[in-house]
């Protein structure tokens, strides 16, 4: 084997060894069995970096309590609304939740067309698209500290009941539940949203609350995990303002918002059905 033959098996080496120690690390990092989904951070945390280094994220242990001890008031009121919101499935919102779960691009960047009145597109608006794919590695790898601490169960593990996305069920299992990383990402995204568009605000952060209810909804989390998730999700939000290439995209992205809005939301998107999807889990509920 000649000299650069070998510089180029070594390099190789040291690129699969980086990999593969990312995700040993963090197991909120996984990519789904089915090729055409994501059902957690993982993956896209071992092709891309976030907007901030590991030191820089908040620390979620120091920001969240644990979570509720069995025999608490607290544990009681996750029992209830899991029971509640069990009943919704093979509705049209547990199908909602089980593409809300699903991160893989091009489609998670539409989470929030509806909403904001949008399509998000490579071609169309790529500092918006890009900005949304690395705040998944933020948000979701943030969750990190805590969910190793506390290592909770996640529901379906300890009922047995199935699950809105039976193909993410082996990588879940043994991926603590406390905090949600999908819960903290949609409260990013729809603070990032409701910034680009200040007149459609309110529909982003109602949009963002759901994308944290689909994953009660789709017994992959408990409710006190998701409302933990949002505590992180406002503490990363808070701290990419400090971080002059997320100001700078910001900037950029508003101005494709603008732009794409005179458009509309995708072609065939039925936002109609999907506000009414959304109704049965609306904060009056």
């Amino acid at each position: 084997m000649n000299s650069t033959s070998t510089v180029a098996r070594g390099l190789t080496l040291l690129a699969l060894a980086g990999l593969l120690a990312g995700v040993v690390g963090c197991r909120d990092v996984v990519t789904s069995a089915a090729g055409g989904r994501e059902g957690t951070s993982a993956s896209a945390a071992a092709r891309s970096p976030g907007y901030l280094t590991p030191e820089q994220r908040p620390d979620s242990v120091a920001l969240i309590p644990p979570p509720p001890a069995p025999g608490s008031p607290e544990f009681a009121a996750d029992e209830a609304i899991y029971r509640k919101l069990s009943a919704l499935q093979g509705t049209a919102r547990w199908r909602l939740a089980a593409a809300d779960a699903n991160l893989k691009f091009p489609a998670a960047a539409n989470v929030f067309a509806c909403a904001v009145g949008i399509n998000v597109t490579d071609a169309t608006t790529p500092r918006l698209y890009a900005l949304l794919q690395r705040t998944v590695i933020d948000a979701g790898q943030s969750t990190a500290k805590a969910k190793q601490k506390y290592q909770r169960a996640r529901p379906f593990e300890e009922t047995g009941d199935p699950t809105c996305v039976p193909e993410d069920e082996q990588l879940l299992r043994g991926n603590a539940s406390y905090p949600s990383g999908h819960a903290s990402l949609g409260y990013v995204w729809g603070a990032v949203l409701a910034e680009l568009a200040p007149d459609r605000a309110d529909a982003a952060r109602a949009r963002a609350y759901q994308f944290g209810q689909s994953r009660v909804v789709c017994r992959v989390h408990r409710q006190s995990d998701v409302d933990a998730g949002r505590v992180v999700g406002q503490a990363v939000f808070e701290r990419l303002h400090q971080d002059a290439e997320f100001v700078a995209d910001m900037a950029a992205a508003k101005v494709e918002v603008k732009k794409a809005r005179r458009h509309g939301p995708p072609a065939g998107r039925d936002c109609g059905a999907e506000a009414a999807a959304l109704q049965a889990t609306a904060p009056s509920n």
